[in-house]
């Protein structure tokens, strides 16, 4: 932890709000990105970032200062979205109204463009189809490269069940994209297998 950052905490749990915003600053991103990612929906996200950082500030003195604070904080927006998921689990969610969340370094053609956003969307869906939990555990693993051990911590769950979770997501994941190819007419089928330069 950056000696910065124990010092916010420090003043957080003290009583001091301005504190709070310079963890809100430091971390809004990293737990907007989690968010989005788990629920596919920007709005959603905004809302759970928001919900995440009225926790942490409720349950600050509860904070360990031996655990890792973005792990604790990840945690508390990793189980926030898992249960908006099982309460929203017959909700459709367009991916037509989402923003394109990532900026590329150089500006492709337009149809690499679209092949990249296709590739996207269905990313997105096949992750909408793993249950919350192993949907933050890919989340935490790929994207955050969280080790076994902090994936466990956050999620309540052993390191064995964490690595049990990732081998059948990825399993699950694999197959599915193999149905969706098997689906796609073969020219779309030939854009997919054949890498964009």
């Amino acid at each position: 932890m950056q000696e910065t950052e124990a010092v916010w905490l420090v003043r957080v749990q003290n009583g001091d709000q301005q504190a709070f915003t310079h963890i809100v600053e430091a971390y809004q991103k990293p737990v907007y990105n989690l968010c989005y990612r788990m629920l596919n929906n920007a709005e959603d996200a905004e809302d759970a970032a928001q919900e995440t950082f009225l926790r942490a500030y409720r349950s600050i003195n509860q904070f360990d200062h031996s655990r890792q604070f973005s792990t604790w904080l990840l945690s508390i927006a990793a189980h926030y979205c898992i249960d908006q998921i099982r309460k929203n689990r017959m909700t459709i969610i367009s991916l037509e109204d989402q923003p394109n969340q990532e900026i590329p370094d150089k500006l492709p053609g337009p149809e690499s463009t679209l092949s990249k956003r296709e590739e996207q969307d269905r990313m997105r869906l096949l992750l909408e189809k793993l249950n919350p939990t192993d949907r933050a555990a890919v989340i935490m693993y790929y994207w955050y490269n969280y080790s076994y051990n902090e994936i466990a911590q956050s999620l309540s769950l052993s390191e064995s069940a964490v690595k049990s979770r990732l081998h059948r997501a990825r399993k699950e994941m694999a197959r599915l994209w193999i149905s969706q190819q098997n689906k796609l007419i073969p020219a779309e089928r030939k854009r997919y297998e054949s890498p964009v330069f």
